[in-house]
């Protein structure tokens, strides 16, 4: 069994897996990572690998304290990849990005790929259907444009997320919620247009925290999976074992 860890900006996501099949996933803070950690082996006592991928500074001697029962792997710009990166700055390009283009090619072949990661960060990934991955873009995801909202005006309150009552807004707070919402639906089904304009043979994957709550509001054919990440995590971690 693998147990694949995501070390995200603001919370760790992590599954445990036998062979492709996911068995379960947890979510926890990063404060809790050895102990959740723990609880997790002490449930899948047949875990042997723990694969890790962390965007923040988290520190491999959180992990190594179970070094003794698996075999850890860090991934990095570094390993492996089944892809051509073509970014002019690779090294510069996140882990998540890199492991989310891997599941992307991995998981379907001989296809022109968009993925769409809608976390703290929204990040669009394109790898075309001759495995180049050609780079992407990277705007706000919905809690920071509830925060920005809030950090850099005098009045505007902070709100929770909320599904817009109206496309108008009749209060500050619809004109809030509306601008927000509606304003990244809008943006991501114009990412998904332009690519679809100039690419056939196209699929596109949404994955992140609020995936399943964008899903049902944009008007383009997507696959969504909340999971994607840590399967792809899990893929990359069997593909670089190959590889090695």
């Amino acid at each position: 069994m693998i147990l694949a860890v995501d070390v995200g900006n603001t919370r760790i996501k992590a599954a445990v897996f036998e062979g492709n099949t996911l068995l379960e996933s947890f979510v926890f803070l990063i404060a809790e990572l050895e102990k959740s950690i723990q609880n997790i082996l002490d449930k899948y006592k047949k875990t042997s690998h723990l694969v890790v991928a962390s965007v923040t500074e988290v520190e491999k001697k959180s992990f190594t304290v179970f070094k003794n029962t698996l075999n850890i792997r860090f991934i990095s710009n570094n390993d492996p990849f089944p892809f051509n990166n073509c970014y002019e700055t690779p090294q510069t390009l996140g882990i998540d990005r890199l492991i989310l283009a891997s599941g992307a090619t991995l998981q379907f072949p001989n296809k022109n790929r968009l993925v769409i990661d809608a976390g703290t960060c929204v990040t669009y990934d394109f790898i075309d259907e001759n495995n180049d991955y050609r780079g992407g873009a990277i705007s706000p995801g919905l809690r920071l444009r509830y925060e920005t909202l809030h950090n850099f005006t005098a009045k505007l309150p902070l709100l929770e997320l909320e599904n817009p009552k109206h496309f108008i807004g009749k209060s500050t707070s619809q004109s809030i919620h509306s601008g927000v919402v509606n304003g990244l639906v809008c943006e991501i089904d114009g990412f998904i247009n332009q690519y679809s304009e100039q690419f056939s043979n196209f699929i596109i994957i949404l994955t992140g925290g609020d995936a399943e709550f964008l899903a049902k509001r944009l008007k383009n054919t997507i696959f969504a999976n909340s999971n994607f990440l840590l399967e792809s995590l899990n893929q990359t971690f069997q593909y670089k074992i190959k590889n090695d």
